[in-house]
């Protein structure tokens, strides 16, 4: 699973390149989805509008609802000192859950905001979707 913090959503609505061919490329190919934590979404259209409606328009882009479960989970990792809500929600996400099998990537322009364990890469890293 592929999951996009607040920078790298923000990324995606100002047509990052990389990104963009990232989510042209998931379209065609059936079960793999981008998917955007909604604190994340959230929080990239409170700092761009308009930002929210652009990246939906993606087919490739789920949006990853807050529900009861994810909430408290959330609130106790804001509670933690992990971060403020759309971080830990991108971290949430981005951690083992029955539904996801496999390990979770979560792209972000802020590798140092997450712990260690969670396999994150930055958007704008040389190794973003093999270049070198």
């Amino acid at each position: 699973m592929i999951v996009l913090d607040t920078g790298a959503t923000r990324a995606l609505a100002g047509g990052h390149k990389t990104l963009n061919l990232l989510a042209a490329n998931m379209a065609h190919t059936p079960g793999d989805l981008l998917r955007i934590p909604a604190l994340c979404l959230m929080q990239a259209e409170s700092e761009d509008a308009g930002a929210g409606d652009r990246v939906r328009a993606f087919s490739s882009v789920v949006v990853d609802d807050l529900t009861t479960v994810s909430s408290v989970a959330v609130g106790t990792m804001i509670r933690d000192g992990y971060g403020g809500p759309d971080t830990c929600h991108a971290l949430y996400c981005a951690l083992p859950r029955a539904e996801f099998t496999g390990m979770s990537i979560l792209l972000t322009t802020r590798e140092k905001a997450y712990p260690p364990g969670v396999v994150t890469v930055d958007i704008d890293s040389p190794g973003m979707l093999g270049l070198h």
